[in-house]
């Protein structure tokens, strides 16, 4: 048996080194010269992990990890301090990069696709995270790689709708649909993930309430929390509906702000946060994470600061 002393766990399948840097002006066909490279670990439930140790609390970090790159992963987890469970795989852990362009201030991000899983490495991750006991909350994000079944996700929430363990997915397409269907606490899309949940093109702030109350009367979902990027998010319950808008700041980078914004929803109830308290919270952290460059997460004080900001403003209904 695991046994964890964490309320918080979290789920990574397709992690990735982050590696960010600047040039002075981005030119085709020719060798441009770029800072010292930073290098980070990302993936969603990584970086959910690694914002909620900034935020003073721990959640242990299980990923699926293989090769050299896999190897320097767990030394960047270990940096920073976070118990992880590694799921090894055959296939070397991806890479990413993040440019910034200095003439202009534009971020440009390049994704690499995630190694492809075998079938007895996805299933050690699921018996992996079977044996978990005393977890209040597991949270699953990220994108799924080559290999994993489109309905793990799904798989997952069988196991656990039955535990007191709190499900939190944050994936998109099929994957999230699936987990809906089986049972989750909470979900956080974005409008795009929105609007396929509820077969829709596209849609609109106006539209969110009602697309997020259609998902809770038609699946085993009790909350849905849109992010809405600079625009905050809305929090939709079976009670309550209101939308949280963050200060106006001078955005340096998005990358991870909404894991920080997860995070920080997370430590927010385990702190025994109201729920519209906690998404407050959770919202300061992701704005946090956008006054930072690269792929760096949320600053406490940051997160402090516009906290007692969005306090004073109630939240529009």
């Amino acid at each position: 048996m695991i046994t964890m002393h964490n309320k918080i766990v979290t789920l990574t399948f397709c992690p990735a080194i982050d590696k960010s840097a600047t040039v002075p002006i981005l030119i085709p066909e020719k060798k441009l010269n770029c800072s010292t490279p930073i290098y980070e670990p990302g993936g969603g439930g990584i970086n959910v992990a690694r914002a909620i140790k900034r935020l003073g609390g721990n959640a242990t970090a299980i990923y699926l990890a293989g090769g050299y790159t896999g190897k320097f992963f767990k030394k960047l987890l270990d940096k920073e301090n976070i118990t992880g469970i590694s799921i090894k795989t055959v296939n070397p852990t991806r890479e990413n990069l993040v440019i910034k362009e200095i003439a202009t201030q534009r971020q440009y991000r390049f994704g690499m696709p995630g190694p492809e899983i075998s079938l007895a490495e996805w299933q050690h991750c699921l018996k992996t995270i079977e044996q978990l006991t005393n977890t209040e909350y597991l949270v699953i994000s990220g994108s799924l790689p080559q290999g994993a079944p489109v309905n793990i996700f799904s798989k997952i929430a069988e196991t656990f709708f039955e535990k007191k363990t709190k499900l939190i997915v944050d994936t998109s397409g099929e994957a999230l649909r699936q987990a809906l269907e089986s049972g989750v606490f909470l979900i956080k899309p974005n409008l795009k993930e929105l609007a396929f949940l509820v077969n829709e093109e596209t849609l609109h702030i106006e539209q969110v309430e009602k697309a997020s109350k259609t998902l809770i009367n038609k699946y085993k979902c009790e909350i849905v929390i849109t992010s809405l990027g600079a625009e905050g998010a809305m929090l939709v319950t079976n009670s309550t509906s209101l939308r949280i808008i963050p200060p106006k700041v001078s955005v340096q980078s998005t990358v991870g702000a909404g894991d920080s914004m997860l995070a920080g929803i997370i430590m927010g109830l385990c702190n025994e946060k109201t729920m519209v308290e906690s998404v407050q919270y959770g919202v300061a952290c992701g704005t946090a994470a956008t006054l930072n460059p690269g792929t760096e997460l949320c600053h406490p004080a940051d997160v402090n600061r516009l906290y007692q900001l969005i306090k004073c403003n109630y939240p529009i209904n």
